[in-house]
């Protein structure tokens, strides 16, 4: 039996606490091995070829997404909203349908803010991608919900992908990669830090690909145990050197706000708003920043006027 599938299928057994060192333990081991690639993998600096630039002619983009793992974390999504406003900055928050009841009120209170509503997943069991059936028949119920919510982004659980059965949703966007973290469950990386464009097969949509940059906040800050965001700020100052995109995973479910001591799974929110302090501070003026669903759309209208009769395609 593949050891993810061995994992989902004895984790309900397990005590968090159980579940969270033996996450330690493996990261412990690999980390040595894999220092040439990861934080950074140089070899994900190049853009691709039919890359037209960021937006506004920026040097770099930041895109802020947070995906909400249980009730305790949609109960959290205001304060991470008050958060972000008191920095600037704008995100997208993706809900789990049929894990907790998502509540219309929340999402309301995030679109009315500028804020952004996606899907993440449907039960968040790790059965999503067990076989192609099982996507496809999900695949109905999350279309259901994408346009009940008005959603047009979608991350799956635990960055689990395959970019083809992907093209079952009706979808702007996906968020379910990264350029290189080798600590994932499914840890084949995308290898570039620039949104990319999977074409439509069999008559199907294509739609653009978001792989995160930053090592997630569970990774760094829980199972790493990181006191500081010094490999956030690293990472940051290297995607700005190549004008790549600078896309963080956050979960609201694993923040300690208003200087409540952090329980074993949680790190202070403050560590968060360093890292928007650090980029709005140290990067003024250089950064195109918005919701996922806005760069996708200026991004792939660039692509289309590339494209379009009478301009030759540079891809």
């Amino acid at each position: 039996m593949n050891i993810n599938k061995l994992y989902y299928l004895v984790k309900p057994l397990l005590p968090r606490a159980v579940q969270i060192g033996l996450r330690r333990r493996v990261i412990e081991m690999k980390l040595p091995r894999y220092d040439g690639i990861w934080p950074i993998d140089e070899r994900s600096a190049s853009p691709p070829s039919d890359w037209t630039g960021w937006p506004d002619q920026k040097r770099f983009a930041v895109v802020l997404t947070h995906d909400v793992e249980l009730a305790k974390g949609q109960a959290r999504c205001e304060k991470l909203l008050r958060l972000e406003q008191q920095h600037g900055f704008v995100s997208s928050f993706n809900f789990v349908p049929e894990r907790y009841d998502v509540s219309p009120e929340v999402r309301d209170m995030l679109t009315r803010n500028g804020f952004e509503v996606g899907v993440h997943g449907l039960k968040h069991d790790g059965k999503l991608y067990q076989t192609r059936e099982t996507f496809a028949e999900r695949a109905v119920h999350i279309n259901r919900y994408l346009k009940e919510w008005g959603a047009v982004g979608f991350r799956s659980p635990a960055m689990h992908h395959n970019l083809d059965w992907l093209q079952d949703l009706d979808i702007e966007y996906d968020l379910s990669t990264f350029d290189t973290d080798p600590f994932e469950p499914q840890a084949d990386g995308m290898g570039t830090i620039f949104p990319f464009y999977v074409e439509g097969t069999k008559g199907r949509t294509g739609y653009l690909e978001l792989p995160y940059t930053l090592v997630q906040d569970f990774t760094l800050l829980v199972l790493m145990n990181a006191k500081s965001i010094d490999i956030w700020k690293r990472k940051v100052d290297w995607l700005v050197e190549h004008g790549g995109m600078v896309l963080v995973n956050v979960h609201p479910d694993y923040m300690a706000f208003d200087g409540d001591k952090p329980s074993l799974e949680e790190f202070p929110a403050e560590l968060y708003a360093q890292l928007l302090d650090y980029i709005r501070l140290s990067y003024a003026g250089e950064y195109w920043h918005g919701l996922p669903k806005d760069l996708t759309r200026q991004l792939m209208a660039a692509r289309r006027a590339q494209t379009s009769p009478g301009r030759q395609s540079v891809a």
